[in-house]
């Protein structure tokens, strides 16, 4: 009797199930895992939130709809809000996905490259770390299959939620400007796009959109300067690995499972006589399979040639929205009867990206610091940090802690932590936070914070040079839940007090 595996017969007969039972499943494990064993927000979420907190129109790292939502998120919930709100941008990418997959290939097709998608480690390892690219790819999506629904299917009504889609992929990440491009290019090139512009739909979602992004717009008309100068920082990049190259290599390792999956499913070498389960499909037509790798392959081709122009990767540093469509254009590609061999190791090896990537990251945490003497971020005690410096201030001032500055890394988990949520200024790069300055702590008061290593307490040369008067506090210890071979966090501080109680005390 041939064997058939639970996945082949879902996706024959409950292909519905299978999506929602993908997309929950990995999205429950990216949220309850961090929630349960991250003591901090992972990567750039600090500072996102640093952002977020002041509501501002932009700021140097773009547009500002991903630092609202993070906002809104934390404050609703904490961190475990942020966790939520990113794996719910990747349950409506994998959604937006299989409404396109099953409009253009079918729902079982559709289903097999959601499937897929779980290879991509875009939307796997760093979905926690919210942003502007996880926030990006439903976005993409979204606008993907609106636009599919508008010159494939020929709804006109469905030009207004496209404009919707791009105008807020557009307050989310700059890299949406590609994606923008690539549609008026595909209405240029075929035959129903040129047809379109007939139609007075179009035009007027192209009002819209631009009601939508005005706001911003009218922010960056001043705020340009500061965009570019980030624009053009870069990661470190050795001499022999340019930016594109990275951007090349960053691609390619992101579909490791993907091909992995596809390879397995292949079955080399095969036995003679095999006969494996299929999923077959109505086929699909030459503009939909066209649609599907013109959006597949073009921008990540657009993405490279940007980041080789400018020798900087900028908003590009995180590919997730550029691989929305790869596991369907691979289901495109497979034809219309897909042969699944071995398909019990590639449900296995299915299973194993699912699973491994969030048990990896908490064993990591439990592991490193024992092995390699690893500091990894989410194991920073933001809150008991935040607690300790808000006391602090607050029992000698007698007023709620304002402002924080110092460390880039570590004023951000300070004020994350803090009860009273106060500003961060960018000591490092006072340009960056508008909303505070000098005068504004030596009005309010604040905290300053650096790490301290050894007998080397002394505070960073750009903390002395604005605040002078420093003088600073004993260090402060802060113990890991996992402290293995590293030593305990210490930190050095100092407060400047509140301008009114400095005068009473030097009259």
């Amino acid at each position: 009797m041939h064997y058939v595996s639970l996945i082949v017969e879902f996706l024959r007969g409950r292909p519905r199930l299978v999506f929602w039972s993908v997309a929950l499943s990995q999205a429950a494990l990216w949220a309850v895992l961090p929630a349960l064993f991250y003591s901090a927000p992972p990567g750039d979420v600090p500072t996102l939130l640093a952002i977020g907190r002041e509501l501002r129109l932009g700021s140097y790292l773009g547009p500002p709809l991903a630092f609202w939502l993070g906002e809104a998120a934390f404050r609703m919930a904490g961190s475990v809000g942020v966790y939520m709100l990113a794996q719910l941008c990747v349950i409506v990418a994998y959604w937006a996905v299989f409404k396109l997959g099953h409009a253009i290939v079918g729902i079982r097709h559709a289903a097999l490259a959601v499937l897929l998608m779980v290879g991509i480690s875009a939307f796997n390892v760093p979905s926690p770390d919210f942003g502007p690219a996880i926030l990006s790819a439903p976005l993409w999506a979204l606008a993907l299959l609106h636009y599919w629904r508008a010159i494939g299917e020929g709804r006109l009504g469905a030009w207004y939620p496209l404009a919707i889609d791009l105008g807020l992929l557009l307050l989310a990440n700059y890299a949406g400007l590609i994606l923008l491009l690539l549609m008026l290019l595909f209405l240029l090139l075929t035959p129903r796009g040129r047809a379109a512009f007939a139609h007075p739909d179009p035009w007027l979602a192209a009002l819209l959109l631009v009601i939508i992004v005005f706001p911003h717009l009218a922010w960056l008309w001043h705020g340009y300067g500061l965009v570019l100068s980030s624009l053009r920082e870069n990661a470190v990049f050795s001499v022999a690995l340019s930016p594109a190259w990275w951007l090349l290599i960053a691609l390619a390792l992101t579909h490791l499972g993907l091909l992995l999956l596809a390879l397995l499913a292949v079955g080399w070498p095969r036995r003679k006589g095999e006969h494996p389960p299929e999923i077959d499909r109505a086929p699909p037509g030459v503009f939909g399979c066209g649609f599907v790798y013109f959006f597949a392959l073009t921008p990540i081709a657009v993405a490279v040639e940007i980041v080789y122009a400018t020798g900087h990767v900028g908003p590009l540093d995180r590919v997730a929205p550029l691989v929305v469509l790869s596991g369907l254009a691979v289901v495109v590609a497979a034809g219309n009867r897909v042969r699944l061999y071995r398909e019990g190791l590639v449900s296995s090896a299915w299973v194993a990206l699912l699973i491994a990537p969030p048990v990896a990251v908490v064993a990591g945490i439990a592991v490193l610091p024992w092995v390699f003497a690893v500091d990894l971020k989410m194991s920073q005690p933001a809150s008991a940090e935040g607690r300790f410096f808000a006391d602090t201030f607050e029992r000698r001032t007698g007023q709620p802690l304002r402002y924080v500055t110092g460390d880039s890394r570590i004023a951000p988990l300070v004020a994350l932590g803090a009860p009273s949520r106060p500003h961060v200024y960018f000591d490092w790069a006072p340009q960056r936070s508008p909303w505070a300055n000098v005068a504004d702590i030596r009005q309010h008061g604040g905290i300053l914070v650096w790490p301290v290593s050894g007998n080397a307490t002394a505070p960073p040369g750009t903390l002395t040079t604005q605040f002078p008067e420093l003088v600073p506090e004993v260090p402060r210890s802060f113990p890991r839940k996992v402290e293995g071979m590293l030593s305990e966090i210490r930190l050095g501080w100092a407060m400047v007090r509140p301008a009114q109680e400095s005068g009473s005390r030097n009259p």
